[in-house]
C-alpha cells in the first residue's frame, strides 16, 4: 500500500478588510512629536502604529508604578493580600518625604488599607505608598524589586532592570516607551478590575494636602475618551506620560496606548499625548479580519462521522489599517492533508495568512478545527482508508 504524504493545500481569496502594513509610501506618516522617544500602540490589534527611540534605555521615573502596581495587583488576585487588609507604615515608607519625590502623606501613625495605598500610588503617585505596599506585600524593598524584575523577565522584556519601586533615578534603573506599553498593556488587560483606578481624578488621604488631590494626568479632564494611565518626572527623566484612551465606533470600541518620554513640561507632554491618540484614530482603522468560532474553510474529513472539517480562527482577529485602504487584503490558507478523522476542536492543522496585495504580511493566525470530529466506524474507516490509496 502507498505511503500517503502529507501535502500542503493552499487557497488564496481577497477579503474586503483594509491592511495594517502597506506599501512604506502609503504609511499614514505620524505628527512630529516633541519628545526624545515615543510610541502609539493599538490594542486592538496589538500593533505599534508610530515609534521613535521606542527601544532605547530611559528613566521612566514614576512610571515605574506601573510594574510596582502590577506586583501588588497579582498579589491580590492571588490571595496572598486583600483590598480591605491594612497596611503599617514604616519608616522606610514615611522618610520617602525627605526625598523630593510625590507622596501620599502617610505617617508611620496611619494604618491605611491596601485599597488606600492603591489609589495613593496611582493617583498622587506617591513613593510613600509604593512602599508601604512593596513592604506589606514581599517584607522588604530588594524582594519586592526582585518580583518586579522577575515579571519584567515572564513579559520578555530585556531592555528593562528596575532597582528601586518608586522610580527615582538610580544607576542601573531604566526601561524603554516599548517596555512600558507592554507593561501598561498588561494591566489594563490582565486586571479590567482595577484599571478604573487610573481614570480617577481626585484623591486624597486624610490628613493630605488638598494641593495634592489632583491626578497629574491632565488629559482626564480634557478628553472624555482618556481613562489612564500614569505619569512621571524626574531631572533626569524629563516628563513623561503614559496615555490610554477608547473610542466607540461601528465595529465596536478601540483602544489606544500612547507613550511619550523626555518631554519639556507637563503641558507638553498632555499636548504630545494627544497629538498621538488623535492622529492614532484619525489615520488609522481597527478592522476585523475574523469571526471568532466562524468557519472560513470546509475541507474534506477523511475516516470521520462527519465528511468536512469546520475551520478557523479560535479568537476573533482585528487588523489596524491605513484609512482608505479596504478591500485590498489577501487571504492564504496553508493547511496540511489530507485532514484524517479524529480531529479535536482546537486542533491547529494549519495557518491563516493575511497580506496586502503587493505581497506584504499583514498576520498569521493558527488555522483550528472548530467542532470535534470522531471517528467513523470501522467500516467507514476502512472504505476512505482504500479511497485514499486510490487517491
Amino acid at each position: 500500500m502507498k505511503r500517503l504524504a502529507s501535502w500542503l493545500a493552499v487557497l488564496a481569496f481577497a477579503v474586503p478588510f483594509a491592511t495594517s502594513t502597506t506599501a512604506q509610501a502609503q504609511m499614514p506618516q505620524p505628527p512630529e512629536v516633541a519628545a526624545k522617544s515615543y510610541l502609539v500602540l493599538d490594542m486592538t490589534s496589538n500593533q505599534v502604529l508610530a515609534e521613535r527611540n521606542a527601544d532605547a534605555p530611559a528613566d521612566p521615573a514614576s512610571l515605574t508604578k506601573l510594574m510596582t502596581a502590577y506586583v501588588v495587583f497579582s498579589a491580590i488576585r492571588d490571595k496572598k493580600i486583600s483590598e480591605d487588609q491594612t497596611m503599617p507604615v514604616s519608616l522606610r515608607a514615611w522618610e520617602e518625604r525627605k526625598g523630593g519625590g510625590s507622596l501620599m502623606f502617610i505617617e508611620p501613625r496611619n494604618t491605611p488599607k491596601v485599597s488606600d495605598l492603591l489609589r495613593g500610588m496611582i493617583v498622587n503617585s506617591g513613593n510613600d505608598a509604593s512602599v508601604a505596599l512593596a513592604e506589606g506585600v514581599a517584607g522588604s524593598l530588594p524582594a519586592f524589586v526582585d518580583m518586579m524584575n522577575r515579571q519584567a523577565q515572564a513579559f520578555g522584556l530585556k531592555n528593562t532592570s528596575f532597582k528601586n519601586v518608586t522610580g527615582l533615578t538610580e544607576p542601573g534603573h531604566h526601561s524603554t516607551a516599548r517596555d512600558l506599553a507592554v507593561i501598561a498593556s498588561h494591566i489594563i488587560k490582565d486586571f479590567p478590575e482595577f484599571y478604573p483606578i487610573y481614570s480617577t481624578k481626585k484623591y486624597r488621604y486624610e490628613g493630605a494636602p488638598a494641593s495634592n488631590e489632583n491626578n497629574r494626568n491632565v488629559l482626564l479632564s480634557r478628553d472624555p475618551t482618556v481613562d489612564g494611565m500614569k505619569t512621571g518626572y524626574t531631572e533626569a527623566a524629563g516628563y513623561c506620560l503614559i496615555a490610554s484612551a477608547q473610542r466607540d465606533f461601528p465595529n465596536g470600541k478601540r483602544r489606544l496606548l500612547s507613550v511619550v518620554l523626555n518631554t519639556a513640561s507637563m503641558e507638553a507632554r498632555a499636548t504630545e499625548s494627544q497629538k498621538l491618540l488623535n492622529w492614532g484614530y484619525a489615520a488609522w482603522d481597527a478592522v476585523r479580519l475574523f469571526e471568532p468560532g466562524k468557519a472560513i474553510a470546509t475541507p474534506p474529513v477523511w475516516k470521520g462521522k462527519a465528511n468536512e472539517a469546520k475551520l478557523g480562527a479560535e479568537t476573533g482577529v482585528f487588523a489596524s489599517v491605513p484609512k482608505g485602504e479596504g478591500g485590498k487584503l489577501v487571504t492564504k490558507i496553508e493547511r496540511t492533508d489530507p485532514l484524517v478523522a479524529p480531529l479535536a476542536k482546537g486542533q491547529k492543522v494549519g495557518m491563516i495568512k493575511v497580506s496586502t496585495a503587493a505581497g506584504a504580511p499583514v498576520a498569521e493566525v493558527p488555522l483550528v478545527v472548530l467542532e470535534q470530529i470522531d471517528e467513523a466506524g470501522i467500516f467507514g474507516r476502512a472504505w476512505d482508508a482504500i479511497r485514499l490509496w486510490i487517491k
